[in-house]
Formats: structure tokens, C-alpha cells, sequence
């Protein structure tokens, strides 16, 4: 607020300290003016009116009747922001001191972000995620009440529209904040959000999603129809076969466009913060994604918010923090279960990642339903946890162990896989995607064949979770597997899916806490599935991580990540196929964003040292699936691996490291 004299100009700098001005007869004197200033900097906006000066008359009346009937808007401390908050305003607190002027640049109501990394372009896809900290008295979180106020911070909470607290409002939809005294919500019909729960650009005065797609393209090649190289192309592609009737994917099919892809990847990009690290000097390319996927901030934040506000055992204590995390627990099964189409969240054991899973089923369901003679068939991909399960089940059993064959492009055999199915089968466990090939296998056809054959069906869906839109029922498998650090979320997490009458014949795999309806010395009544298979203490934070990582992986949309992944590998397909000296192992028709090479001349190790050296993350080595590398006469192979926050030029990069390494030993 600017000081002035009784003639309406600033006083200057020697006149602060200049004897005070004789007033004019009449006028109060420099006490009652103190006195009056106090009153009317303590009187709140919307209050009552400034206090009328009690003695006199003339000018000071006059002053006095012009003024408001509620104090304006102050630069004062309220509404600040958090400490070391890159949303701090240019007043050092975010609240705007008095007496210090705006930045260089910075126009009053127009500093959104004035020193955040992050960019206001990433706020659509980041803000939805953010986990809701508390209710402001508008009834906004403070999530968005933070990263989008889009006005002055020194105006305070009359600027962000904050009304006072009401009686009886209405409660907060989270369990966290349901005690009284947690401020005020506005009415919901109130308050219009866009239908995708994301920011809207043009909120932020931004071009929108369209205006950005038009300059932007992902296809910088355009494969001809009889390809030289002899790669097969045509047909529907496997992101839109395998999980709905044939005509649906023929019309999704037709659907499918083949311009831009629907969302801007460095967008996306910056969702994860760890594809900023630098190695070796360069920035990080990450090819090793079938190995392990990245985190988006959303997931981080989960993680950071579960040990920050809800870390606690579950279910078996009454007290507020125990209901929290059981509270995210179990709505981190629910949102499996709608993620991957199971019929009920009892469908789904959280168990420590494929492996564990698969072991579990082979140690339960298989202990009590393959005997001597009976037959188990896999196919010639699987990971080794596919397969030394089940070598351990017949060895103890005394079953037997058969194999799908696989063509030279790397694709399961259906011929042969009918001839190996009788009625000694007893369970058929193949993976939906190869993670040393990438092929995709038709496990809807499997599936159906075995349970013709009178078999139960696993389908080991590690490497296709993150890929393609997966549906338990329309596949119609007994059971299904994925680990969570495959899509986006914490390691040390998966989860089995097995329908719930099968999973209410199986015998617990171990025995502890959580797991248990009743115990005595004589004996012990288990609990129905799931908890039945979740003894102990489970992985609570990470489970409810991987709730986070679904959440995200929706909001992007698998279909969009499929079709904008299946470009990129063909992209990567045709850049990489070219260079001399490079083998391709694994060409089959539907592949899902894996690349396996070798390189004439070197050891796959020196490939995997040399991409390093330029910050380039690739896997080589045997991918933990000998068996279908030696089927190509090969112990290791390069193995590149996809995923959507990667990029044409990341792809360029790679080649170019690859060329450079064939023109050396040429």
C-alpha cells in the first residue's frame, strides 16, 4: 500500500525523516490516525466496514464516508506456499512481500509456474495423478489449488474464490478426511470438470491437443508393400486380435488410424523423471524395457504419499491408519481386477511377481491335480519360470513335461500343439508374449483347445500387460499371470488371477498370519481366497503402487499405447534390419515391441558395452529363455526392448551405434 501526503504525492525519501507536517485545523491528530490505519488493516475482507473516525469533521469526515464497505485484498502472508516450493511467487513465500517488486518479466496474474521444471504441457497428463493431499475451503484439492492457480498468488484466497466455512457441509469422499473440521466443499453440481478429470490447455491460455497432433508425427518411414527385406507385413495387427470377437477386430481394425498418434510422447516423456539421468555423459535411451519399465511421477508420488500418511499392517487392527492402508490395499485389487476383466477383486492373489505366481498355482492347484502319467504342455518360449515349475511338479509326480514347437520366424505351431494335446493333459501354461522374441502367441486359440481337452489353461501375461488390452474372460483362461514392474509400476509386486471356483479347491502354499479364519492346537480353518494365498505381511505400499501405475497406464490408454508402440517397432524393425551383419532372431507377423540380434563379427556383450558407453540401455544375454535361443543355434542375443515413452530418435541413435560397429569389422 503507497503512503501519501495530504497532496496526494509520494513522499520522498528526505521527507520520512523530516519533522512531521502541521496539520490543518480540524484534522485529527498523528495518534487517531495510527489508531484508525490499526482498525482498518485488522478488518477482514467481506467484514464489516472501516471504522468511521469518531472526532472532527471536513476533510477526514469526507475520507471517511468514501470508504469501502469490506477491506480490499492486502499483500499479506495468507495462502502461502509450501517451503522450497518451485511454485513460489516472486515474493520468496509465494504470498508477495510488501515491498518487493515482481521480477523482471513477470506480469501481475500471469506468473503460473514461474520456476518449476516441470512443463505446464505435462500438467494434463500429471495433475490427474496427483494424490489428493487435503480439501481446501473452495472444495478443490490442494493438488490443484497448487499447480494451477493461474492468478497472483499475493491475492490470496478472495482470488481463488475461497468461500467462508459453512455448517454441515457435505463430507469429504475420502476416508482421510471424513472427521469434522476438515474446511468446507462445495456442492458437486457446482463445480464442471472435464469429462477426462485432466486440465484443459486452453485453461492455461495453451494450444490444445489437436493444434499440437498437427505438428507432430511419429512416421518418418513409410514400409512398402512388398518389402525387400521379406519382413511380413498385412493383416490385423495383434493389438486388436485376440481379445474380441472377429468382426470387433476387423471394424477396430479399419478404425485403427494410421496418422498421428493420439498423444504427444514428450508429453509423456515427462511424466517420467528418470529418463533425464545421464550415463556416460549422454542421456539415458531405456531399451531394456521387458526386462523392467520405468516409473511415471504419479507412481512416485503414490509410493511417497502410502509411507507419508497410511503406512500401516492391514486388517487386523481398528485403529485409523490400519483402515487406510487396507482401505488402498484392497482398492489396489479392485483396480486389477477392471484392469485386466476379471469377474471379482476375489479373483485376484497379490503375490511377489510372475515367478512367485506361477509357482504358487504349480505347488497348489498342480500338487492336487497332476498324478503319475499325466501330461503338462509349454511352449518352446517360455521364461524359465515357465517351465522349471512345472519340471519340478513332474518330477515330483512323476508327469511329463511336452513342448509347442515353434516355425523359424519364432510362432507356435497349432498343428502340432492339437497332435500333443489327450486326455492325460492336464494343464497347458504358455506366455502371451515371447520376452527374448516378442511374439505373439494366440492364446486365445490355445486356450480353447485345451480346454476342449479337458485341461486348465495359465497364460503367462508378463510381457503383454503393458502392451495389449488383456481380458481374463474373453480369453477364457483358468489363470493368469503379470508382475508388476512390467508396466509401470514397483518392483516386488504381481498378481495371480484365477477364476474363483478353481481358486476355492486350492490348497493354501503357505501358512502364517492373514491367512487364517480360525487356529488351535487340533487344527486350522483358512481363510477363502484371496486371502487364503497372501499369508504375512504382503507388499502393501507396492500393491497399492501398482494401482497407481494402472491408473496411469488407462489415462494414456492401452490402445493408444499399443498402436503408437506397434509403429515404433516397425519403425525400429526396418532401420535396424538393413545394417550388414545384423540377424534378426524372432520375425514373426505380430510381434509387441522386442527386437532380439545378433551382430556378425561380435560377442552380443561387446554390442550391449558399446551402446552403453552412449547412455543406451539394451539387455544381451540369454533373457533367462535358453531353450528357444538354442532353437536358433544361438546362446545369447541383443536384446532391445520398447516401450511407449520411447522415440524415433532414440531409435536412430541405437542404429547408428550398430552401424558404426559393422563398419569396423566389415
Amino acid at each position: 500500500m503507497t503512503i501519501q501526503t495530504p497532496t496526494g504525492r509520494p513522499p520522498s525519501a528526505g521527507s520520512l525523516s523530516a519533522p512531521p507536517p502541521v496539520l490543518p485545523a480540524g484534522l485529527p491528530d498523528p495518534a487517531q490516525l495510527a489508531r484508525l490505519a490499526t482498525e482498518f488493516f485488522s478488518a477482514l475482507p467481506g467484514g464489516a466496514a472501516a471504522p468511521q473516525v469518531s472526532a472532527g469533521s471536513g476533510a477526514v469526515g469526507g475520507v471517511a464516508s468514501a470508504l469501502p464497505a469490506a477491506a480490499p485484498i492486502l499483500s499479506s502472508l495468507g495462502n502461502p506456499a509450501p517451503a522450497g516450493s518451485p511454485l513460489a511467487g516472486p515474493g520468496g513465500a509465494g504470498t508477495g512481500v510488501p515491498g518487493v517488486s515482481l521480477p523482471q518479466g513477470k506480469v501481475p496474474g500471469a506468473n503460473l509456474l514461474p520456476s518449476a521444471p516441470t512443463h505446464v504441457l505435462s500438467l494434463g497428463n500429471r495433475a490427474p495423478a496427483l494424490v489428493p493431499h487435503a480439501v481446501a475451503q473452495n472444495g478443490l484439492l490442494d493438488n490443484a489449488a497448487t499447480i494451477a492457480p493461474a492468478l497472483e498468488p499475493r491475492a490470496g484466497g478472495a482470488a481463488l474464490g475461497v468461500p467462508p466455512v459453512q455448517e454441515g457441509a457435505s463430507a469429504s469422499p475420502y476416508y482421510f478426511m471424513q472427521a469434522a473440521g476438515h474446511g468446507w466443499s462445495r456442492p458437486d453440481q457446482q463445480i464442471a470438470l472435464p469429462a477426462s478429470a485432466a486440465a484443459v490447455p486452453g485453461s492455461f491460455g495453451l494450444p490444445g491437443e489437436d493444434d499440437l497432433r498437427e505438428l507432430l508425427s511419429i512416421h518418418r518411414f513409410a514400409p512398402p508393400v512388398d518389402d525387400p527385406l521379406g519382413l511380413p507385413r498385412g493383416g490385423a495387427p495383434y493389438f486388436v486380435e485376440g481379445t474380441r470377437g472377429e468382426a470387433d477386430s476387423r471394424a477396430l481394425a479399419a478404425a485403427t488410424p494410421a496418422g498421428h498418434p493420439p498423444f504427444d510422447v514428450n508429453a509423456i516423456r515427462r511424466d517420467f523423471p528418470i529418463l533425464q539421468e545421464r550415463v556416460n555423459g549422454k542421456q539415458l535411451i531405456w531399451f531394456d524395457n521387458a526386462a523392467t519399465t520405468h516409473k511415471p511421477q504419479s507412481v512416485i508420488d503414490r509410493l511417497a504419499y502410502f509411507y507419508a500418511h497410511e503406512n500401516s499392517n492391514i486388517h487386523r487392527a481398528a485403529h485409523t491408519l490400519a483402515g487406510r492402508a487396507t482401505d488402498a490395499y484392497e482398492d489396489a485389487r479392485s483396480k486389477v481386477q477392471r484392469f485386466i476383466g476379471a469377474s471379482s477383486p476375489d479373483e485376484i492373489v497379490f503375490v511377489r511377481g510372475t515367478t512367485e505366481a506361477i509357482n504358487l498355482i504349480a505347488k497348489t492347484w498342480g500338487v492336487n491335480n497332476v498324478g503319475a502319467g499325466d501330461e503338462i504342455v509349454v511352449s518352446h518360449l517360455e521364461h524359465h519360470a515357465n517351465i522349471v515349475p512345472w519340471q519340478q511338479l513332474a518330477a515330483q509326480t512323476g508327469a511329463k513335461l511336452r513342448v509347442i514347437p515353434v516355425d523359424d520366424s519364432g510362432q507356435v505351431l497349432l498343428d502340432e500343439y492339437r497332435k500333443l494335446l489327450n486326455d492325460r493333459t492336464k494343464i497347458v501354461s504358455v506366455t502371451q508374449v515371447s520376452n527374448a522374441l516378442g511374439t505373439v502367441v494366440p492364446v486365445r486359440e490355445i486356450v480353447e483347445l485345451a480346454h476342449r481337452a479337458g485341461a486348465k489353461a495359465l497364460v503367462d501375461g508378463a510381457q503383454s500387460v503393458s502392451h495389449m488390452r488383456v481380458d481374463v474372460q474373453a480369453l477364457d483362461a483358468d489363470f493368469f499371470v503379470f508382475s508388476g514392474h512390467k508396466i509401470f509400476g514397483p518392483t516386488g509386486i504381481g498378481v495371480v488371477y484365477g477364476k474363483r471356483a478353481i481358486l476355492d479347491e486350492m490348497p493354501p502354499w503357505q501358512g502364517g498370519g492373514n491367512m487364517i479364519a480360525d487356529v488351535t492346537f487340533e487344527r486350522t480353518v483358512f481363510q477363502p481366497p484371496p486371502n487364503r494365498f497372501e499369508a504375512g505381511t504382503g507388499n502393501i505400499a507396492d500393491a497399492v503402487g501398482l494401482g497407481a501405475a494402472l491408473d496411469y497406464v488407462e489415462r494414456v490408454g492401452i490402445e493408444n499405447i499399443a498402436r503408437y508402440e506397434h509403429d515404433l517397432l516397425e519403425y525400429a524393425t526396418h532401420a535396424l534390419a538393413p545394417v550388414p551383419g545384423v540377424r534378426l532372431v524372432g520375425t514373426a507377423r505380430d510381434k509387441a515391441s522386442v527386437l532380439s540380434f545378433v551382430l556378425k563379427g561380435y560377442e552380443t556383450e561387446e554390442v550391449g558395452r558399446a551402446l552403453s558407453e552412449e547412455g543406451i540401455a539394451v539387455r544381451s544375454g540369454h533373457h533367462c529363455a535358453q531353450p528357444i535361443l538354442r532353437r536358433f543355434g544361438l546362446e545369447t542375443t541383443v536384446r532391445p526392448s520398447l516401450a511407449f515413452y520411447n522415440t524415433c530418435d532414440e531409435v536412430d541413435a541405437m542404429v547408428s551405434v550398430i552401424r558404426h560397429l559393422s563398419a569396423r569389422r566389415a
